[in-house]
């Protein structure tokens, strides 16, 4: 299965007053696109999208784990140290656009994005997920089926040349679980040339439903 992130850069800060007088940050915006292709060449079809959206909400949201860090992690392992946001909302819309809304934790990370904000900083969201990727006639990358989100939005920096940084890192590459140690590694040439195809894939698919319910 591939990494696959989408950066998006037009989130907004809300401050909301609590009933108790507290004022807590929040970051919304569009999260995530479907049916349209990317600034990565790829395309999410709208019921791929709906599917992962779906069992995301249902599955981290709704039981207030839906956690998202600071900075863009390499792989698709969840460091609750770099934890930063708690996405409290995510919809997935007929328009192609999926809406979010994340709340900054009390956090040393979460502390870091308010100083950013309070400071003028202009960030953005990272969505991370896993999944199967078609490379279609016209170049087009189609996101598959098994697709599901890691997690819809971690935070980053907003850069100056956004589509050379994403390009850049964003790229998808192939990840195989270890079973001794419960962590998702790169897969390198050499490893999968002494592996059957078939037996990775089928591999992949198990352990990481086993690493999506252990979450």
């Amino acid at each position: 299965m591939k990494f696959i992130s989408e950066i998006t850069q037009d989130i907004e800060v809300l401050t909301e007053s609590a009933k108790n007088g507290e004022k807590h940050m929040y970051l919304t915006g569009v999260f995530m696109e479907h049916s349209i292709k990317n600034r990565n060449g790829r395309i999410y079809p709208k019921n791929v999208m709906e599917s992962a959206v779906k069992t995301y909400v249902d599955e981290k949201v709704s039981r207030n784990c839906a956690y998202g860090e600071l900075n863009h992690p390499p792989g698709p392992q969840m460091d609750l140290e770099r934890a930063c946001i708690l996405i409290k909302s995510l919809d997935c819309h007929d328009s192609g656009q999926v809406i979010g809304k994340a709340r900054i934790t009390e956090t040393p990370a979460g502390k870091i994005v308010k100083g950013l904000i309070e400071s003028g900083a202009h960030l953005g969201v990272s969505s991370r997920g896993m999944g199967s990727i078609t490379e279609k006639k016209d170049g087009l990358k189609e996101v598959q089926d098994d697709f599901k989100l890691v997690t819809a939005s971690d935070v980053v920096a907003d850069p100056s040349a956004p589509n050379a940084y994403v390009q850049g890192v964003m790229e998808g590459v192939d990840w195989i679980f270890n079973e001794h140690t419960g962590e998702w590694a790169e897969a390198t040439r050499k490893i999968l040339k002494k592996k059957n195809m078939r037996q990775i894939t089928e591999a992949q698919t198990f352990l990481f439903q086993r690493f999506l319910n252990s979450l």
